[in-house]
């Protein structure tokens, strides 16, 4: 097993983590820990020669957002995994954080496929553009509902980060 890489924000402090086979590292700092699962949702740990209860009250796969109660007190945790990590250094995390008025392009690349038509209305997750950048195809999807007003490309051509591909 190689090792994991995840970045971690709760109550916005961030935590780099990185599991290894034997053992974890917060920050780049070796972490002394001991963690036992009592059932799916629940855990106990021993760190630091403190003994806490770990519950898990609601996990958002879409989001990877986790309300979790440490010793009955709660916390909202982001995690990140080496994949976001990735797309985020890319700038391909943006799309999911831009104004529903107008679709950027993330990254260079060509335009290989317009999914939608000026007047089409589109829910949040439906595809728009087929984006090739690095010799991989990326699907830009609709970050919120809207009625396309503008396609500003058209298959074929180059764009540059940042470049307005469709206004809502």
């Amino acid at each position: 097993m190689s090792s994991q890489l995840y970045k971690v924000t709760v109550n916005e402090s961030t935590y780099s983590i990185v599991i290894h086979q034997d053992h974890l590292e917060v920050d780049g700092e070796p972490w002394d820990w001991d963690l036992v699962s009592i059932d799916n949702s629940q855990f106990h740990l021993i760190s630091d020669h403190g003994s806490y209860h770990i519950l898990i009250d609601e996990y958002d796969s879409e989001s990877k957002q986790v309300q979790i109660k440490l010793n009955g007190n709660p916390f909202l945790a982001q995690v990140k995994d080496r994949y976001d990590i990735l797309l985020e250094k890319l700038g391909m995390n943006q799309a999911n954080n831009q104004s529903h008025q107008e679709i950027k392009a993330p990254m260079p690349g060509k335009i290989l496929e317009i999914k939608v038509k000026v007047g089409q209305e589109v829910k949040k997750g439906d595809q728009l553009i087929v984006l090739e950048a690095m010799k991989m195809e990326n699907i830009i999807k609709a970050a919120g509902d809207g009625v396309v007003q503008n396609i500003f490309v058209e298959s074929g051509i180059n764009v540059e980060k940042n470049q307005v591909l469709i206004q809502f």
